[in-house]
């Protein structure tokens, strides 16, 4: 089953809407704004993610919410940034690399991790919000969905290759520590 939208907060949508439409390659299709049964209003901003599946972005306007109020889905949870993440496919690697490079051109550091079944690609969003494009590149077998199965009894995955990572800076950045 597909989604249709995911949605979180922002306190800067102008430098979300920049790395979203810019960045990422999504296109704003509609924007909102919603009165709520307490008088608090919104702006709701929905981008088509490429494949009819939405971004959406709140802007809320409440006079009560803390300017500074954390919009990072991990890190206002306690949690390190990679945990929670939003992850979009990438139909190959000539894609994953378009992606990689649309994302530098735009002013991001990337990493990039070769998982042994899947390659991604990840970058922070202005949110604190960690994104990643990723292609699968082989597919699952069924030692796999064994060894998925048994791993909800065991922490022994020891045979597991370590991922190869490489990352990309633009000149004057930080690259994101995965």
């Amino acid at each position: 089953m597909s989604f249709h939208h995911i949605a979180i907060t922002t306190r800067d949508m102008l430098a979300t809407h920049e790395f979203y439409s810019e960045a990422m390659g999504f296109e704003l299709v509609r924007a909102e704004k919603a009165t709520m049964p307490d008088g608090v209003w919104a702006k709701h901003f929905f981008y088509d993610t490429g494949n009819g599946e939405m971004m959406a972005f709140w802007e809320i306007h409440d006079d009560s919410l803390r300017q500074d109020f954390p919009t990072s889905i991990s890190a206002g949870l306690g949690l390190p940034v990679w945990s929670n993440h939003l992850a979009f496919g990438a139909a190959d690697e000539a894609e994953l690399k378009t992606n990689r490079e649309r994302l530098l051109a735009a002013g991001h550091n990337v990493t990039e991790i070769d998982h042994h079944w899947c390659k991604s690609i990840y970058a922070m969003d202005p949110n604190g919000i960690l994104v990643e494009f990723c292609t699968t590149t082989r597919a699952f077998s069924a030692d796999d969905r064994s060894r998925a199965l048994a791993a909800l009894h065991t922490d022994d995955l020891a045979d597991e290759p370590a991922p190869v990572v490489k990352r990309f800076e633009v000149q004057s950045g930080e690259s994101v520590a995965l």
